[in-house]
């Protein structure tokens, strides 16, 4: 809770009602008081409350009648009672039907301050947890396609239900996001989410990722270790990148799926789980079923539910409004630089995209967002490395295709070798105070240090810095 929030106060004494309301005036909270429970139950009917005090014992409706209705309407508003019979029993009968806190009459004005910041201490770690969820779920998706909305359409309806998903899709589409979207909209939303890139895991240690390990099983397995199968029991497995398994894995994973049922690394006790598996993939499996790289039964396992990502080039109404997503707050797109937005394919799909936003957004000086520093940072067109033919002379017969050969790379570093460190890092602060514009605060930011250590080493060792002209 902040100043100035909104609070519902129910108390039928008059001496205790005026008492809490100009002390939680005092603290700086807006009090809005009613005299019993039936008008403080009206109240909640009407308007919207930051927080709700109420005693216990009054006529109408008791404090336990006040909070039920707070908490069906609202469960994240915190509800404080107060009783003069402070018994365990009363306690613990309000914590279990959701009382975030409870004050004993007479109450005592350092009491009531306490609990109002350890209210606020929750609130604070409650938006914390939200934040941090939408970093790793990458925030609300964003939907401005008809083939997108027909994808969430899809997941909507599947999610309740115990059928595998495949996601499949290039790299970049967002193929994680959807996965996680299932988990959260389906029965086990309050289960483990655990997720295994199989492409990253070297195939000697997938199957004890995937099931686990005894100890002793293999050189370095100290101790019993759970896979991810029993991490994620009673919730959600997601698999991506599952086309890149080994025909042997497809079989212990087939058998799993099966059965519901495995053996860890080294062991011979089995384990049963129950596990909702959402795989993810960027492989055509049908074709490396063809090709006998994957397993037919594993994919009709996998695939109970297909759903196919189109790349972002084919769902150009969303680029803009994806930008405008990934921009940090404060700054803005010129209509140019959306434009050049639009017209890039983006063959890393919506990563790319977020990529490119955020360096912009990083990088940029002022609030507005041109159409030239965007050009900047895109990735060289595809096209460019590409055979270019060359205008033909009047007359003349079509001309030879020109490749264009990209110079050999520059290694950054070889420059550097030989040249005291302090040097090198002077080099480094002056070249990119220069690229910021001479704002210091943006250098900070893109170095990775502090403002006051940026200071520090600009005046350290010599005359300050100072950008160059442009």
């Amino acid at each position: 809770m902040t100043a100035r929030q909104t609070v519902l106060l129910a108390d039928d004494e008059p001496l205790s009602r005026e008492f809490l309301q100009e002390a939680l005036q005092a603290l700086g909270l807006d009090v809005h008081a009613v005299a019993d429970g039936a008008a403080a139950l009206a109240e909640l009917a009407r308007g919207t409350f930051d927080l709700v005090v109420t005693d216990l014992c009054m006529p109408g409706a008791d404090g336990l009648e006040v909070l039920a209705a707070s908490k069906a309407r609202d469960a994240a508003r915190p509800v404080v009672l107060v009783t003069a019979h402070g018994t365990m029993h009363t306690a613990v009968r309000a914590m279990r039907q959701g009382a975030d806190d409870i004050l004993e009459k007479p109450v005592v004005l350092d009491d009531l301050e306490l609990v109002l910041e350890r209210l606020r201490g929750r609130q604070r770690l409650l938006h914390e947890n939200r934040r941090l969820r939408d970093e790793v779920d990458g925030g609300p998706l964003v939907v401005e396609s008809k083939a997108m909305a027909a994808i969430v359409a899809m997941v909507e309806r599947v999610a309740p239900s115990r059928a595998a998903v495949l996601v499949r899709g290039e790299s970049g589409t967002g193929k994680e996001r959807i996965a996680t979207m299932v988990h959260r909209r389906s029965d086990r939303a309050h289960g483990p989410l655990v997720k295994l890139n199989c492409a990253a895991v070297p195939e000697s240690l997938l199957e004890s990722e995937l099931f686990g390990h005894e100890a002793g099983a293999f050189t370095g397995a100290g101790k019993r270790r759970e896979g991810r199968f029993e991490q994620a029991d009673g919730g959600t497995l997601f698999l991506d990148e599952v086309g890149e398994m080994s025909p042997a894995m497809q079989s212990k994973l087939l058998r799993v799926l099966q059965e519901g049922e495995f053996e860890r690394v080294g062991g011979t006790t089995t384990v049963r789980v129950d596990v909702r598996i959402v795989a993810a993939t960027n492989r055509d499996l049908a074709a490396e079923v063809a090709a006998g790289r994957f397993r037919q039964d594993l994919l009709f396992r996998l695939e109970v539910v297909p759903l196919v990502l189109p790349p972002l080039r084919e769902r150009r109404e969303e680029i803009v409004p994806l930008a405008r997503h990934f921009l940090r707050p404060g700054l803005r797109f010129a209509a140019d630089a959306e434009q050049v937005l639009q017209d890039h394919r983006w063959p890393g799909n919506v990563r790319e995209l977020q990529n490119v936003v955020q360096r912009c957004g990083l990088l940029c000086a002022g609030e507005v967002v041109d159409g030239a520093f965007v050009r900047r940072w895109l990735a060289p067109a595809a096209e460019a490395l590409a055979p270019v033919a060359a205008a033909p002379a009047a007359g003349a017969g079509p001309a030879e295709p020109v490749v264009v050969i990209p110079p050999p790379p520059v290694d950054p570093i070889r420059a550097l070798v030989g040249r005291p460190l302090a040097e090198v890092e002077r080099a480094l602060l002056q070249a990119t105070l220069q690229h910021c514009a001479g704002n210091r605060t943006r250098t900070a930011q893109v170095l990775g240090i502090g403002v006051r250590t940026l200071y520090n080493k600009l005046h350290d060792g010599g005359e300050p810095l100072v950008a160059a002209e442009p």
